[in-house]
């Protein structure tokens, strides 16, 4: 259980350290990766991902760890404040493409789409959204004035 592999060099201070709670509050549950998967909704190979710094966990991932580990209250909160400073930390690959091909592509994990500078940002889908519902909410209201001056 205590036979990890290093830490990469070059990994911020924040990061690393995260990652080493991680793995002591890991190694305190007694359960191997196969089994810490089993009992969250993350993989084996996830774990692995996370507890090796080659990717940051999700916040409930986090949540998750700790709740199986028994934490609760200020001792679970103390996890996910240094998982916030890690994740301001974590490095960021350069992108694979700079053309920035790859921004819409959903299996990018966030940390790796490149920034979209604000004038090509394209409007959120929420948006959108919320405008398709006032504009019908608009069309419903003509209809019912229309409907009560001509039926009156």
């Amino acid at each position: 259980m205590g036979a990890w592999q290093p830490l990469p060099d070059g990994l911020p201070s924040e990061v690393r350290h995260f990652v080493e709670q991680l793995r002591q509050l890991k190694d305190g549950t007694g359960l191997s990766l196969a089994s810490l998967g089993a009992r969250t909704a993350y993989s084996k190979s996830s774990w692995q991902r996370y507890l090796n710094a080659v990717q940051p966990p999700p916040r409930q991932a986090v949540a998750a760890l700790c709740r199986v580990a028994g934490l609760v209250g200020a001792d679970a909160e103390r996890h996910v404040v240094r998982w916030e400073l890690a994740v301001e930390a974590w490095p960021r690959p350069a992108p694979a493409n700079p053309a920035g091909e790859y921004r819409d592509d959903p299996t990018v994990p966030w940390w790796d789409r490149p920034e979209e500078p604000a004038h090509q940002a394209s409007p959120r889908p929420a948006g959108r959204l919320l405008l398709y519902a006032a504009l019908l909410l608009l069309a419903l209201l003509c209809t019912a004035v229309g409907g009560a001056v001509v039926f009156g």
